[in-house]
């Protein structure tokens, strides 16, 4: 694990404080809207459904986030995960795939064994599937990016 990881933290919604939610918005505005030159509505309503999946530094700086969704909330038949994002501070150094490997863990936690479906940006296919998703050919484009369906099998 990088020297730099010192917590985990997941929570519902109701229980994020207001500053972890404000650093929760501000890395994903800062990665998905201006980083990636992607103008879109970030706050989408589903926030309040999730629980946030966090790494923080042993300042207790946000590194890394999910939001983690119920089996059949987010897609019928699934549990999910998104908003998958990396500080650029905490980039290689292994933080992206602890992250996932931790979200996984969370949802089986969670949600007991389930199948789990993401909407991965295709440049990224090859990540995900070193972690176990398999691609299902399900193409499409959001907000102007490549994307692509995924599914982690029931274990």
């Amino acid at each position: 694990m990088p020297e730099l990881l010192s917590t985990v933290k997941c929570v519902p919604f109701n229980d994020l404080s207001l500053n972890e939610l404000y650093e929760i918005l501000a890395l994903r505005q800062e990665v998905f809207i201006v980083e990636q030159n992607c103008p879109f509505q970030d706050a989408d309503g589903k926030d309040q459904q999730a629980y946030h999946f966090m790494l923080l530094d042993d300042a207790h700086n946000l590194l890394a986030y999910t939001r983690l969704f119920a089996y059949g909330v987010y897609y019928e038949g699934y549990a999910s995960i998104g908003r998958v994002v990396s500080s650029p501070k905490a980039r290689g150094k292994g933080v992206g795939r602890i992250l996932m490997q931790k979200s996984i863990e969370e949802i089986n936690r969670l949600f007991g064994r389930v199948p789990i479906k993401i909407g991965a940006q295709r440049y990224l296919e090859d990540f995900y599937q070193s972690l176990g998703f398999q691609p299902t050919g399900n193409h499409y484009i959001e907000d102007g990016i490549p994307h692509t369906y995924m599914i982690l099998p029931a274990e």
